[in-house]
């Protein structure tokens, strides 16, 4: 059995190594890559993709997979071999669904379509794009198409990136914590706004790069194991354990895009960066779901990255940075400022209390489109109507509209933005958890020190990589299933201080 196991892990490398390259590409894509080479980037990306998929549903790896159940059956569960076997298994049984030459012609198209959205954003012009869209919409049914008996036509996408979730389970949850929202938005935008002007001047590019690198070095990235680069849309991304790296924007009229966002990849990476070394090159060294891997993002960076303590520290070094334009700031107004809550447009701009009803909007045009009660030429009326009535404000642009989001244009339409409100809810649930254990982390932050808490997200959750199910690594990390409530009481406490609820 051993020899079948390591003959698995042998195969299983050798596909690691062509996705990786297939990263490799997709970041110099996203980076660097001058735009002529589009086209011939589609066919590369394509191919590998392709090959890729064609060595992973070899028969081969059936038979080894069906020959190691035995063995599998004597391990106990949380064993690497045991997980291995499982989760590749798993992806095994879905992957065999989807024929190699749908993988080639998906990441062909996805390519062409993110290369034409990098042009109709900036020109605000949804038409250049339209077309490829709908072909997305259809290639996402045709791939849902390829797991029948579903409940819902979105329910295998979402599966994709969260396993076991369905649009049976999201749409009540989306819907209660809509509930809870509103009247919380109401309340607080019934007050005087923060005055968040001095975020607006101007702060020079370089300075604020390298804030944000020094934050990311205390938070616990290993830039010996990882960069930093530009990019249209910021995003983390892997090669190996040694090499995660990140990217933001920098908008040098608006002090908070590149920190934060920082903050948010160096959470991703965090996560990666934190797989046991016995994970790589297997199915296991990923992310137990999207959900759980937002929920690293989103407590780095909101509820480490934006809370009074972790300011306490870093706002006098940001004032040495930036004299000139924050010197006569309080802290109490820069926390403020930065905590900003405001009905907006742009769902990565947003602050923690809307940016949930962002999502809540993509997750219904998504599931419209894909049931074909929406049409994709209506989808930019569509948007305006759905942000008038759960934000109330209207974009004049689709720029700042249909168009301002990266992921309908460079992957499926369905199950792309759920994950980010299931990383707000269980990123609640892992500090909680934390703290529970270590009362001490608060006055650690204050301090600049985040050892303890990396410890223990790192124990708990991130060295395990996706040998365990979302539900599973929350159920061990927190002692309780998936529960908007940690989330709801972050919120309320944080945001009835500020606002004097």
């Amino acid at each position: 059995m051993k020899e079948k196991l390591q003959e698995l892990r042998k195969r299983l490398a050798e596909i690691d190594a062509i996705d990786s390259t297939v990263q490799l590409l997709y970041w110099d894509q996203s980076t660097y890559m001058p735009p002529g080479g589009a086209s011939a980037r589609a066919r590369q990306l394509a191919t590998l993709s392709q090959i890729s998929h064609e060595k992973f549903i070899d028969p081969k790896i059936g038979s080894l997979l069906d020959d190691l159940r035995p063995y599998e059956e004597t391990l106990s569960y949380d064993s690497d071999d045991a997980s291995l076997i499982r989760v590749t298994r798993r992806h095994y049984e879905r992957s065999v669904k989807v024929p190699p030459s749908f993988a080639a012609e998906f990441a062909n198209h996805s390519a062409q379509c993110h290369d034409t959205w990098q042009k109709a954003r900036p020109a605000n012009d949804f038409s250049l794009v339209e077309s490829l869209l709908a072909k997305t919409v259809e290639l996402s049914r045709r791939y849902s198409d390829f797991f029948p008996g579903y409940e819902h036509i979105a329910d295998p996408l979402i599966d994709l990136r969260d396993e076991s979730m369905t649009v049976a389970v999201l749409r009540p949850l989306f819907e209660n914590l809509r509930q809870q929202l509103v009247p919380l938005v109401d309340a607080i935008t019934s007050r005087k706004p923060a005055d968040d002007v001095f975020l607006r001047k101007t702060f020079a590019e370089d300075k604020q790069i390298a804030f944000g690198k020094d934050i990311a070095k205390c938070f616990g990235y290993d830039f010996n194991r990882g960069r930093l680069d530009k990019t249209a849309h910021p995003f983390m991304i892997k090669f190996a354990l040694d090499d995660v790296r990140i990217t933001t924007r920098v908008r040098e009229d608006f002090l908070g895009d590149a920190m934060f966002s920082i903050m948010h990849e160096a959470g991703h990476a965090l996560y990666e960066q934190g797989f046991s070394p016995d994970l790589e090159s297997t199915p296991l060294a990923d992310g137990a779901s999207t959900g759980v891997h937002e929920s690293s993002s989103r407590l780095w960076e909101n509820i480490v990255g934006r809370s009074q303590g972790f300011w306490t520290h870093f706002y006098p070094k940001l004032q040495e940075e930036f004299p000139d334009q924050l010197k006569s700031v309080s802290l109490d107004n820069f926390y403020a400022a930065i905590n900003k809550v405001e009905r907006s447009l742009i769902r990565t701009d947003a602050d923690e209390v809307t940016y949930n009803l962002h999502v809540i909007i993509r997750f219904g045009l998504e599931l419209e489109l894909l049931e074909g009660t929406l049409s994709v030429k209506d989808l930019p009326e569509a948007w305006h109507e759905s942000y008038k009535k759960n934000l109330g404000i209207v974009s004049s642009t689709d720029a700042d509209g249909v168009l301002q989001d990266i992921h309908w244009y460079h992957g499926t339409v369905g199950g792309s933005f759920q994950c980010y409100t299931i990383g707000n809810i269980i990123g609640s649930q892992f500090f909680q958890a934390a703290l529970k254990a270590h009362p001490e982390i608060n006055s650690e932050i204050e301090e600049g020190r985040f050892d303890t808490l990396h410890r223990w997200l790192t124990e708990n959750v991130y060295r395990h990589g996706r040998k365990f199910t979302a539900d599973e690594i929350v159920r061990q990390a927190t002692g309780s299933s998936l529960s908007i409530e940690p989330y709801i009481e972050y919120l309320n406490k944080k945001y009835s201080e500020l606002y004097c609820l």
